[in-house]
């Protein structure tokens, strides 16, 4: 049995959904996780969880805009626990309300701004600390938007295309240094975000389930479980990749004509 003692794990949009459920994954494999959001006490509750299963857990507030911020981050990483074995840089939004036509330079500054300046001053400050050590592994959310076009949400389609653009790069450039870095591409996924979504219009629910070939919409539990894995001595000849975590949605043709029946 592989023995995770000492190793750290950083989660980047941990204090819900796929980024909480990762984090408590990660300490339930005895890792020891740092937890960062903007939100405060969805993240140091998720920090609680972790304590609560007898699991070792911080939390630093971070913007991943701001590279001030995120180099305080993975500093304040290192000042807790000494080492950046795993990183999962997961914060992400979507604001989009309508058409491309119809969005604003305002969504779109900050789509991009969480999205893709996000993920690229993450691993800006991971990699050197990585590269010290000798070796690590990074794990980026992208989308199966990041893989097919996304009706009503063209700038989160864009910014999920650069994550794996970005991730793809990365790869390649540090690959021979022992760190990989790969992406997930979850489709659609049971979380507070998604139930919001349904609440307000339940038809969403049905067309979310249709668009996944296994009939149904997936648990954040299989996402963790992907990233697990792309961070585990398993996936060791695996890097640059962007997993698709979809029930086969990206395998069928039908599923992106069905995104605009449940997306806003």
């Amino acid at each position: 049995m592989v023995s995770h003692s000492g190793q750290v794990a950083l989660v980047t949009g941990g204090a819900a959904g796929i980024g909480r459920t990762t984090a408590l994954a990660f300490a339930a494999k005895g890792i020891k996780v740092v937890v960062s959001d903007v939100d405060v006490d969805a993240g140091e509750a998720t920090v609680a969880l972790i304590i609560g299963s007898g699991g070792t857990a911080t939390f630093v507030r971070c913007d991943v805009t701001s590279d001030q911020q995120v180099a305080a981050l993975i500093a304040q990483v290192l000042a807790s626990y000494g080492r950046l074995d795993y990183a999962f840089n997961n914060a992400g939004i979507e604001i989009e309300q309508g058409r491309l036509a119809e969005g604003s330079e305002a969504e779109y500054d900050a789509i991009m701004g969480v999205n893709v300046k996000g993920v690229w001053l993450c691993m800006k400050h991971q990699l050197p600390v990585m590269l010290a050590q000798g070796s690590g592994a990074i794990v980026n959310t992208a989308s199966v938007a990041g893989l097919v076009a996304a009706p009503k949400m063209s700038i989160y389609c864009a910014s999920k295309h650069a994550v794996i653009g970005l991730t793809k790069s990365a790869a390649v450039e540090y690959a021979k240094k022992k760190i990989r870095v790969n992406a997930i591409c979850p489709g659609v996924i049971d979380t507070d975000m998604f139930r919001r979504a349904y609440e307000s219009d339940p038809k969403k629910a049905e067309f979310a389930a249709a668009m996944h070939p296994v009939g149904r919409i997936g648990r954040a539990e299989e996402v963790a479980a992907a990233v697990l894995y792309l961070c585990s001595d398993a996936a060791a000849f695996v890097t640059g990749v962007a997993l698709p975590v979809d029930g086969g949605a990206t395998a069928c043709r039908l599923a992106p004509s069905l995104m605009h029946f449940w997306l806003p």
